[in-house]
């Protein structure tokens, strides 16, 4: 079994038209297409703006949204998209 510790944490995020944009407090930058987030995609951009980060970074939550995404499971390309080759 293989198991994975990943220790990242997000200090700033923003989303374009396309991308929602991760800031990590070791430099490194993360794009993420918004099409993986349905909710996220759907939403207005100051619905998009309305986040907090939680556990210090850990977590994005997005309480009007109903969102939680984890940065170390964007990092290991999880999505949360069902059906994303049927919305493309």
């Amino acid at each position: 079994m293989i198991s994975l510790n990943i220790e990242a944490k997000a200090s700033k995020i923003w989303c374009d038209d396309e991308n929602l944009c991760i800031l990590l407090y070791d430099g490194r930058q993360l794009l993420v297409p918004l099409i993986y987030f349905p909710r996220l995609l759907n939403a207005t951009h100051q619905q998009r703006n309305q986040y907090e980060l939680s556990g210090g970074g850990i977590g994005i939550h997005w309480d009007d949204l109903d969102e939680d995404i984890s940065v170390a499971g964007l990092l290991m390309g999880n999505k949360d998209v069902i059906n994303y080759h049927n919305t493309i």
